[in-house]
């Protein structure tokens, strides 16, 4: 059995159809020959709509068309019987044989099972979470975090080379707001009582990290606190809750602090950034690169950028700013690059950090965004053409935002406000694998209700406790017979006949294209799909039917059946970086 045929079934059977196409040579038309699956066993194993694409352009009826395309078709070894149905849709039914085949390749390959070359080892991209280092993580980008990691693993089973990247936002002024909403609490532990902005940090993390300060200096950084409100229009207001007032008392600080604003802003990133990069890897989630946007600015990448706009006379200046001419490449109005004081915006760095991205010589970038961020995408790609890069390249997933709820209740998650449920206290009560799993079991862009009670639960309805049950009932069984699967590679499987059976075995074909599939459309919850019809199927046939049997081969070809079915499990499970427990 030719094992690249079941690696793509899809491939082949296009193939067969194009030799035909090319046998006819009377068909002037572009040629985009789509093989889907079918959903009903009656109209065989895969289908093709060829025939009604080429109507127009052969001005013949559709089922005629078909019926010439399969005439034209070489014979196959792989091929039972090819019906048309309907409108022409060509309806292929795969042999028997053919599937059966398909188990010893699963249990030789093993964990490869699933390996394609579809990415040519093309360098590819994928940037996701890049939180502000301000806070804790919430549970809304851990929806983002398992997304990414898992579209990452898919790529790189798809065949592309892949580079995992997370970029800080260390510069800028949510990290100005988080630094002195750290150092006014740890003047509060020194007795100095300030008013504490509405509009700053208020969550317990900040005061744990004051405290620390505190017990490692004391009143080291206590520096003339009365100044702190010096230019403020109220200094004797009880508090401060406009961006401007917030500002002043950002820019009072860094002066009275001087060479010491550097240690408190220092240090508040540096313990943000290590519980963010441990609360990832404890959850499965790593990367390959932190890019810190600091560097951009520090390297002089930024000012690189608009030096470079400027020489294609994509800036002007007006009103004391710099304006990028983004409305000239397709976006809605002009941005402001430069403020009038000279500070460079985020918009800035995007642009440079982009640019650095694309002299990296990643062929596809992919930019794992927040839904809220769609109003942004325009403008960075309008930025990309007019530094002369093909925005094409440029690829962005948007993840809408998770919602949890508990005891039927929505659960805020607001950083400022300090309520937010963190992602660290999401994984204690569910688990990583819950999380991870339940993150991905929906397209990215779809709303998404995390539900805590399902995703506790022991039951067939909990879909992450229904894959890994599966995967643990095969390996019960194969353990009470002799847990040596390479014993069962001589099996006969052509014992395996029954509609169950072979339902399973084409099950397993279908797994290298579906992520193939998941790889293009950048859908990692293809996988989850797969995984739970897949444990589906088994646990119908592990229902249905007795293993160790007296009839030695047919024992030994129904345990090859389930080793393949555990293979692949395992296989799906890590691609979203669920574990397989071998017991329950």
């Amino acid at each position: 059995m030719n094992t690249s045929v079941l690696s793509n079934f899809k491939d082949y059977l296009s193939g067969l159809l194009l030799d035909a196409v090319n046998q006819l040579g009377t068909i002037n038309a572009d040629v985009n020959i789509e093989i889907a699956r079918t959903k009903q066993a009656e109209h065989g194993d895969y289908s093709c709509n060829l025939a009604m694409q080429l109507a127009k352009a052969m001005r013949k009826n559709p089922r005629e068309i078909a019926t010439l395309l399969v005439e034209a078709m070489p014979s196959s070894p792989y091929v039972q019987k090819i019906e048309i149905a309907g409108a022409g849709f060509i309806n292929f039914f795969i042999k028997n044989s053919a599937k059966q085949a398909c188990l010893s390749v699963v249990l030789q390959q093993g964990m490869a099972y699933g390996v394609s070359d579809f990415g040519e080892n093309k360098n590819i991209q994928v940037e996701f979470v890049s939180a502000n280092p301000t806070g804790p993580l919430h549970v809304g980008h851990g929806r983002g975090a398992a997304f990414g990691a898992s579209l990452a693993n898919v790529l790189s089973m798809a065949g592309f080379s892949v580079e995992r990247e997370y970029y800080v936002n260390d510069a800028g002024r949510q990290m100005d707001i988080l630094a002195v909403s750290t150092w006014l609490r740890y003047l509060a532990l020194n007795n100095i009582q300030v008013p504490f902005p509405e509009n700053a940090y208020q969550g317990e993390y900040v005061k744990v990290m004051a405290r620390l300060i505190h017990e490692a200096h004391v009143d080291r950084y206590v520096h003339q606190p009365e100044q702190l409100f010096d230019g403020l229009t109220d200094p004797l207001a009880k508090s401060i809750n406009t961006d401007e007032e917030l500002d002043q008392l950002i820019a009072n600080a860094k002066l009275i602090l001087g060479q010491d604003y550097a240690y408190i802003h220092n240090f508040v990133l540096t313990e943000q950034l290590g519980d963010c990069r441990n609360d990832l890897m404890e959850f499965g989630v790593t990367f390959d690169t932190w890019f810190s946007e600091q560097s951009l600015f520090d390297n002089g990448l930024v000012a690189h950028a608009m030096q470079l706009l400027e020489e294609k006379q994509c800036l002007y200046r007006q009103d004391g700013a710099v304006w990028f001419r983004s409305t000239d490449f397709g976006d809605e109005k002009d941005r402001v690059v430069q403020r009038e004081n000279g500070q460079y915006t985020y918009f800035a760095s995007d642009i440079a950090y982009h640019l650095n991205k694309f002299e990296r010589d990643f062929e596809t970038v992919i930019n794992i965004w927040g839904a809220d961020h769609h109003g942004y995408i325009p403008r960075v790609k309008a930025a990309l053409q007019a530094l002369e890069l093909n925005p094409e390249k440029l690829k962005i997933a948007l993840v809408q935002f998770a919602v949890l709820y508990r005891d039927g209740k929505k659960a805020s998650m607001s950083t400022r406000s300090g309520e937010f449920v963190t992602l660290r206290e999401l994984r204690e009560e569910v688990g990583n694998d819950a999380a991870r799993f339940f993150y991905v079991m929906r397209k990215s862009d779809q709303h998404l209700d995390f539900d805590l009670d399902l995703a506790k639960s022991r039951s067939n309805e909990n879909p992450v406790y229904y894959v890994q049950y599966a995967h643990a009932r095969i390996c019960s069984v194969l353990k009470q017979w002799d847990d040596d699967v390479a014993k069962l590679m001589n099996a006969d499987v052509s014992l395996l006949t029954h509609v169950s059976e072979l339902t399973i075995m084409q099950r397993l074909i279908d797994f290298p294209d579906t992520i193939v599939v998941a790889a293009q459309e950048f859908s990692p919850h293809l996988i989850a799909f797969y995984l739970r019809e897949l444990a589906s199927e088994f646990h119908s046939y592990y229902n249905s039917t007795h293993f160790l049997v007296s009839d030695i081969p047919l024992m030994e070809a129904r345990l090859m059946l389930i080793a393949a079915v555990q293979f692949v499990l395992k296989n799906g499970l890590k691609l979203l970086g669920v574990s397989a427990p071998e017991k329950m």
